[in-house]
């Protein structure tokens, strides 16, 4: 992290500079880390003067500042004299350094494909048009112009939900209020087109299985999955495919060993697949895939639920696929947007009301949250929690909403020990995740 975070752009002019570039980024991720809620807390969770706050800060950032700034100063550079990518490309380099070195290998389906589950959310919403990229939508309460993103994140065992990429759904500069009437804004289809070249690019050559829902069960998604050698599960729907939905249904009757059954703590799974669909889209283009049912049946109630996937069918890989595929692509919206609007992370506020800024703190906060899961599903706070006969760190906290005001209270009152910083310890250091 050091050496990532000296290689930042800084256009400042240097000999006027009083707080380093590394400092202010860290205090940022912090103003997250410890779910602050509003970039105005700095001013006042992390002005602990008399505390360590000041010292630790210094440390991690291998600083000397005498002082704690005011907020705007945080968001002057980040927005003015860093830009977006040098954020971006630190979360880049934070997934590449965990899936070298083997952190992420349980959050593979098939013990070789890593899931990426893939969706769209709002994360700014405004009365008044804010910039020209604003998103307009029509809502009971009038018209809101709106900011949404479409995400990529790895969804794993256990709840996991690392952010990998983030692509903005927005409108091009220059769209005027005439143009809602006459063009056509941007979506999630358009914006997935961008965020897979940014994962082929950041990510060459990595064994990804792509988790959608019915939006991408579309000629152009499947295309992209198949140049890039990607694997993937998308939610199947018949209003999406009527034709395709009911030739689905024909070849399943024509082929009932197709099928397995199973029941897992008073549910009943059963499964039915059929391989080798054959779709045509509206492009000319043609394309094969399987397609796989499942319909769960517990205390009364019947649900069902289809994909289709690039990925072998049969009775040994129905389960995990429907499970960590298909069920999978859950995990982005329960553990990862639910959590990240409705905790101290406080998604959807405006963090800043610069366009660009807008992006700079909702990657920073994509950041955080990924320091923060792998150390409350790391396994040195579980080793802790096990010490003082708790099974895991959230049953010794009493909830995930109070280990980061634990880690803002220890930030505060506790100097980091020396040993925390020895090169040579850290070079044997090895984090375990917690999926249980």
């Amino acid at each position: 992290m050091p050496a990532w975070l000296a290689d930042l752009r800084d256009t400042r002019f240097q000999p006027f500079v009083d707080y380093s570039k590394q400092f202010l980024f860290l205090e940022s991720l912090l103003l997250f880390a410890f779910e602050l809620g509003s970039r105005r807390q700095i001013d006042y969770d992390l002005r602990e003067m008399e505390g360590a706050m000041l010292e630790n800060l210094n440390r991690l950032a291998e600083a000397k500042q005498q002082s704690l700034p005011v907020h705007d100063t945080v968001e002057h550079l980040l927005v003015h004299h860093m830009g977006v990518d040098p954020v971006v490309n630190v979360q880049t380099l934070m997934v590449k350094e965990l899936i070298r070195n083997k952190v992420l290998d349980r959050c593979r389906t098939l013990k070789y494909w890593l899931m990426i589950a893939i969706d769209g959310t709002g994360y700014a919403s405004f009365k008044k048009r804010h910039c020209p990229r604003c998103l307009r939508f029509e809502t009971p309460d009038g018209i809101r112009y709106r900011h949404h993103m479409l995400e990529a994140k790895i969804a794993g065992p256990g709840g996991l939900a690392i952010s990998i990429a983030s692509e903005m759904i927005e409108n091009p500069e220059g769209f005027t209020e005439d143009d809602y009437e006459k063009s056509k804004q941007d979506c999630e289809l358009k914006a997935f087109m961008r965020l897979a070249r940014k994962l082929h690019e950041h990510f060459p050559g990595q064994p990804f299985c792509l988790l959608a829902d019915s939006i991408l069960a579309c000629g152009p998604a499947i295309t992209t999955c198949k140049q890039n050698s990607w694997k993937y599960v998308f939610t199947f729907k018949r209003g999406r495919t009527p034709a395709l939905w009911d030739e689905f249904k024909s070849l399943q009757a024509q082929s009932p060993q197709n099928s397995r059954h199973r029941e897992s703590d008073g549910t009943k799974f059963h499964y039915q697949w059929v391989s080798g669909l054959h779709f045509d889209d509206s492009n000319g283009r043609h394309h094969e895939f399987n397609a796989l049912q499942v319909h769960e049946r517990t205390k009364g109630k019947s649900t069902t639920f289809a994909w289709i996937t690039n990925l072998p069918l049969d009775k040994d890989t129905v389960i995990p696929i429907a499970e960590q595929g298909g069920h999978g692509r859950w995990i982005i919206e329960n553990q990862g947007f639910n959590y990240q609007k409705n905790s101290g992370l406080n998604m959807e506020h405006a963090y800043s009301h610069h366009p660009d800024g807008l992006k700079i703190f909702c990657t920073l906060l994509q950041i955080a949250h990924m320091i923060m899961q792998l150390t409350i599903k790391g396994s040195p706070l579980k080793k802790l929690a096990q010490r003082y006969g708790r099974k895991t760190a959230v049953h010794l906290f009493g909830s995930l909403r109070n280990i980061p005001k634990f880690l803002l209270d220890c930030f505060r009152y506790y100097r980091i020990p020396d040993a925390a910083f020895d090169p040579d310890a850290a070079r044997h250091f090895q984090l375990r995740l917690d999926t249980s």
